[in-house]
């Protein structure tokens, strides 16, 4: 159990149905005995994983639907709740998109996060947890052999990083004028899987209850899960010409349980701590040639590949150095395997149906 047990806190969660917002959820939920307020428009977020997060709250769950752009009603939501905490996931995510439309990204990014960092400051909210990305650092150039860490330059080469870059400094700048006012940035690598259930931990099986639901995702483990199940009649390699040993991008795969518990322990780490900065991943890559042969392996399933163009805005290479958010915040991961992050994929597909 976490520290929050004696304070019951009261938390703002805002793209809390979708996919790693629901998975935070549900930690706190089982965790903790705080009460969680969800806000989310439900343009990604599921339904689904709504219903069975409320059927674990024990009323401790409150579900608003609504728009960060609405600065009114978001405002007055600050006014009836009082929140102590803030965790911010609602965001536009998919980076070719943010080439081919980027003042969707700053004015849903960038603007409305100004806005919700506006209205907790005004309210009196002490702790705000920001969902960021690796694609704040861009290319990287002479990756370390350990990885990108905290340090490490930050040059986006895409609308979708720089939307959450300039968020970040929105954040830094608040918290040096407010005193009280504190945060952690996570920067995430690439999160995949669904939910561990650890009630069931002892099955080689998983049996996920919440998982990623939007149906036109991009990212590359749920596309070959797809596959796998037969939901999608083939998939694509975007660029095998990249300077990495067979030619496709590497990214570091982190659990997005591993990555769920990271917020939570974040929360506590403001308790005692001041403001930071922390990347979230296993310091550790695969290809995407490596994601699907071991897709097909753990599902025994074969699903036709083709080949395609490089994707705008895609880097070769991005892997964590993650020494920093061990060190400071005491966290450790439990779900680094690739198989087991592929079956928890799998499974929640197959129960998707």
């Amino acid at each position: 159990m976490t520290n929050f047990d004696a304070k019951e806190s009261n938390i703002l969660i805002t793209g809390g149905a979708g996919y790693i917002g629901s998975h935070v959820v549900k930690q706190l939920l089982e965790k903790s005995k705080s009460r969680i307020t969800i806000i989310d428009n439900l343009s990604t977020g599921s339904q689904k994983n709504l219903d069975t997060l409320f059927d674990i709250s024990e009323g401790r769950l409150t579900f608003i639907k609504a728009d960060l752009k609405d600065f009114e009603y978001v405002n007055e939501i600050f006014i009836k709740h009082r929140f102590d905490t803030v965790i911010h996931f609602a965001a536009s995510i998919v980076v070719p998109e943010s080439v081919e439309n980027p003042i969707k990204y700053y004015m849903n990014n960038t603007v409305n996060t100004t806005n919700l960092i506006k209205s907790s400051v005004e309210h009196g909210v002490g702790k705000f947890i920001f969902s960021s990305t690796a694609a704040v650092y861009g290319e990287p150039k002479n990756l370390p052999d350990d990885g990108i860490d905290e340090e490490y330059p930050t040059s986006p080469i895409n609308p979708y990083g720089m939307s959450k870059l300039m968020s970040e400094r929105v954040l830094i700048d608040t918290a040096m004028a407010n005193s009280s006012f504190k945060y952690v940035i996570l920067r995430y690598f690439n999160v995949a899987g669904a939910d561990a259930n650890d009630e069931n931990s002892s099955c080689s099986i998983p049996s996920p209850r919440i998982g990623q639901s939007f149906p036109n995702a991009t990212h590359l483990i749920k596309i070959a899960a797809e596959c796998a199940v037969g939901k999608r009649s083939k998939m694509f390699i975007f660029g095998d010409d990249y300077p990495t040993p067979d030619g496709t991008g590497i990214r570091d795969y982190i659990h997005v349980d591993d990555l769920a518990y990271a917020h939570v322990k974040a929360i506590e780490y403001l308790d005692s701590n001041e403001s930071d900065i922390f990347n979230v991943g296993y310091g550790k890559g695969y290809s995407v040639k490596d994601v699907i042969s071991t897709m097909k392996r753990v599902t025994n399933k074969d699903f036709i590949v083709k080949l395609a163009p490089r994707r705008l805005g895609d880097p070769a290479k991005l892997i964590a150095n993650n020494r920093k958010i061990k060190r400071k915040m005491n966290w450790y991961p439990k779900y680094e395997d690739l198989e087991f992050i592929c079956k928890t994929a799998y499974e929640w597909e197959k129960k998707l149906g």
